[in-house]
This record gives C-alpha cells, sequence and structure tokens, in this order.
C-alpha cells in the first residue's frame, strides 16, 4: 500500500465506494439481521420467510467482498484478482436476482428495487474487473 488515499485513482476510488457499501451492508445484515430484513428498502421480505443465519450467512458474503474491494482500492498491484472474486459474487448474487424476477418468484417492481443495491455493483465492479484485467495482459 502506498501513498494512502490520495493516491487511489479512479478505480481505487470506485472500489473504495463500493467496498465500504458492501461493508455498511455486511455489518447490517450481520449485526442486526431482522432490522435488515424488514427495514431494507428493497422488499427483502418479498424473497422469502425471515431466517436470521441465512441473512447472516450472506452478510458473510458482502463482508468478504467488502474486504475485498477495500483491500484492491489499496493495493493496486492486487486488484485485479481480488476484483474479479468480488465481480463473480456480484454478479452470481444479480442473476439470481434476474432469474427470480424473471420467472415470476418475485414481484416485477424487483427489476426497479434491486438495481441499484444488486445489479449496478454487479455490473460496475465487473466493468472494473474487465478494465483491470485487461491491462494486465494487455
Amino acid at each position: 500500500m502506498t501513498g494512502g488515499v490520495r493516491s487511489l485513482g479512479a478505480i481505487g476510488w470506485l472500489l473504495l465506494f463500493f467496498g465500504l457499501a458492501m461493508l455498511g451492508n455486511a455489518g447490517w445484515m450481520l449485526l442486526d439481521p431482522g432490522h435488515w430484513y424488514t427495514d431494507l428498502p428493497a422488499a427483502v421480505p418479498d424473497t422469502g420467510p425471515y431466517n436470521a443465519h441465512f441473512v447472516r450467512d450472506i452478510g458473510c458474503a458482502f463482508l468478504t467482498v467488502g474486504v475485498a474491494l477495500t483491500w484492491g482500492a489499496f493495493a493496486p498491484r492486487t486488484r485485479a484478482p481480488l476484483t474479479a472474486v468480488a465481480a463473480l459474487f456480484l454478479v452470481a448474487h444479480a442473476l439470481l436476482h434476474v432469474y427470480d424476477t424473471a420467472s415470476g418468484l418475485l414481484p416485477s417492481s424487483h427489476w426497479e428495487l434491486d438495481f441499484a443495491g444488486v445489479y449496478l455493483p454487479a455490473i460496475v465492479i465487473s466493468a472494473v474487473a474487465w478494465i483491470l484485467w485487461r491491462r494486465e495482459h494487455a
């Protein structure tokens, strides 16, 4: 880690932003899963009955992604693999939401509800992973 926050660059700042957002979500899921389940403005109860253990399990996944993205923000040498691993989870998660909404398991309102918190992070982090991969293999 060289130069700290001042030397992050555009990609580093993007990774830091999404990493901190993922860490915040993870913290909420792990520390207060019931509140997260009922109060996240994404209609989580549409996905099925509340299960504190399951919410915390997924909180661990978001914790992992948040750590990877935040770490990558400050460690340019490891950005590509850390971002690729984060993108893998985020894209798999988004595809699950696409399937559930397209098949009618979730109401069609989830196309809009899930955009900012599910689809946008998957798109942005995948794009960053692709850019980083291309830079490494140019």
